[in-house]
């Protein structure tokens, strides 16, 4: 289900009042989800300032000093869009309790970004974090992600990360930034993904042509485009993912946000 796009104190308002007996989802621009199960918030990606020398379209729905219910911020690599100087800081302000999940390459660049070491935890793929509030369980793992590559080292792993969040029968996969790779749908697919969230726009991700065959691919029960309209010099909209969609896969659901918009996963979704 959806519902009008909120944005600053409402937007929070609506988020608590929010009972979430499936997962529910706000998008905040580019690859920034605030993702809600029973009382638990992760926000994945935020990006709530500007990224230099590019100027916003889309404006923010929340100032970071606004998000008061952050349990766990996900970040999928180092690049400004993705660990916000001007976004994190003021969040783990507000959410005294948050902490920051990073690829463990990332570490020195989140420090100098505002995130004290003692309020991140670093991961790796294959691994996974546990959280737990008032009796409900996630489990988030981490998958590579190549952007464009995998570039993976042996003193800091992976430097791009996706996340799968598992919240009791339901999966949501953030890819972050991302292009497939050989492995990547083997990977994925045994998570049986409730719903994926790609990036769909700029050089080192995927088309949205490769976006829908990918989702296609792993089993995902929708498909959620991201990374686009949000910043000058990306792909204005998601019409092309949208055409791309009702003419050649039918039968693939997906969502389309408006920033600060809610959508409730649908019960159907679960994993069985």
């Amino acid at each position: 289900m959806t519902g009008p796009a909120a944005n600053g104190r409402d937007l929070i308002l609506e988020m608590q009042s929010e009972p979430a007996l499936t997962p529910v989802l706000w998008w905040l621009g580019h690859s920034g989800f605030a993702v809600k199960y029973r009382g638990i918030v992760f926000y994945l990606d935020p990006c709530l300032g500007d990224i230099r020398g590019r100027r916003r379209l889309v404006p923010a729905p929340l100032r970071p000093e606004q998000v008061v219910n952050a349990g766990l911020v996900l970040c999928t690599h180092a690049h400004r869009g993705h660990i916000d100087p001007a976004t994190l800081p003021g969040i783990l302000a507000a959410s005294p309790r948050c902490r920051v999940v990073l690829p463990r390459s990332a570490a020195g660049h989140a420090f100098s970004a505002g995130v004290p070491y003692e309020r991140m935890t670093s991961t790796g793929a294959d691994m996974r974090v546990e959280y737990v509030s008032e009796g409900v369980r996630a489990v988030v793992y981490s998958i590579p992600s190549g952007h464009p590559e995998l570039d993976w080292s042996a003193e800091h792993g992976y430097p791009y990360l996706g996340y799968v969040l598992r919240f009791d029968g339901f999966t949501i996969y953030h890819a972050g930034d991302c292009r497939r790779y050989d492995g990547l749908v083997e990977r994925l697919r045994p998570y049986r993904a409730s719903v994926a969230l790609l990036p769909i726009a700029g050089p080192a991700n995927l088309a949205p042509a490769e976006a829908a065959q990918l989702a296609e691919d792993i089993g995902a029960s929708w498909v959620v485009p991201m990374h686009y309209g949000t910043f000058a010099g990306q792909e204005p909209d998601a019409s092309r993912f949208i055409d791309h969609m009702l003419g050649q896969r039918p039968s693939l659901p997906f969502k389309v946000f408006a920033a600060g918009e809610k959508w409730r996963v649908p019960v159907e979704a679960a994993v069985l």
